[in-house]
């Protein structure tokens, strides 16, 4: 080891694997879409109501209630990963280049 060269620095990481709550939201919300097609279209239903504004009201309904359960998945499979993280050690490498974003 030359006396231009110093030590690695070296930290102790938590490792977890964490769901991305976005997804999980339009997923949801989207799930939530298409069950109220389901109701308002392929359901009998009572002819002095048209089907569009049938279908208006039950997408806000389950849109907003995919949405939720779609976020208490997210909040669900968060807890676990916290549950079963890691701990690694991580050491700094001095003499490497930095990232440009180029891709080359």
């Amino acid at each position: 080891m030359s006396s231009e060269e110093t030590p690695a620095e070296r930290r102790e990481v938590t490792v977890r694997r964490a769901p991305k709550y976005v997804p999980f939201l339009i997923l949801g919300a989207l799930v939530g879409v298409a069950v109220a097609a389901v109701v308002a279209y392929a359901l009998p239903g009572d002819e002095s109501f048209d089907r569009g504004a049938v279908f208006g009201f039950f997408l806000v309904m389950f849109g907003a209630g995919g949405a939720i359960l779609g976020a208490v998945a997210a909040l669900v499979l968060d807890r676990r990963s916290v549950k079963r993280q890691e701990r690694a050690v991580v050491e700094a490498v001095p003499d490497s280049e930095p990232d440009d974003g180029t891709g080359q």
